[in-house]
């Protein structure tokens, strides 16, 4: 299975996203802030960034274009996790090149099968 980081500032979306990542067989490393998740993914070069958007300090966004910035980083697929569904915000997500989105509240299949999707193209 794949090496996930999950970047959260929100406890509970943390501990249910890396519950069912792991129920799931994925290895979690986690963050609960933008600068702390761009540090991790170098760190430990996961397969997959799970990141949020809204947090303090630096929003997904900017930890999405330091990651991409860094050579050693700029590879790993970053999904998009976040509660904002509009349309303006998909194409937002989409205009600062994620690789994919999962919405809060997690719908279990929808979640597993956007992580086994990228797993499957990491392989």
């Amino acid at each position: 299975m794949s090496a996930i980081l999950i970047v959260e500032d929100n406890a509970m979306n943390m501990k249910l996203a890396r519950d069912i990542l792991e129920a799931n067989g994925h290895t979690v490393f986690t963050a609960d802030n933008g600068e702390d998740g761009v540090v991790q993914a170098a760190e430990h070069l996961p397969d997959i960034v799970l990141m949020d958007i809204q947090m303090p300090g630096i929003d997904g966004v900017e930890a999405l274009n330091q990651i991409r910035a860094n050579t050693t980083t700029s590879r790993i697929p970053v999904i998009a996790f976040t509660a904002s569904v509009t349309a303006t915000d998909r194409s937002r997500v989409s205009d600062a090149g994620f690789d994919g989105f999962v919405s809060k509240p997690i719908d279990l299949k929808s979640f597993v099968a956007t992580i086994e999707g990228l797993s499957v193209h990491k392989t």
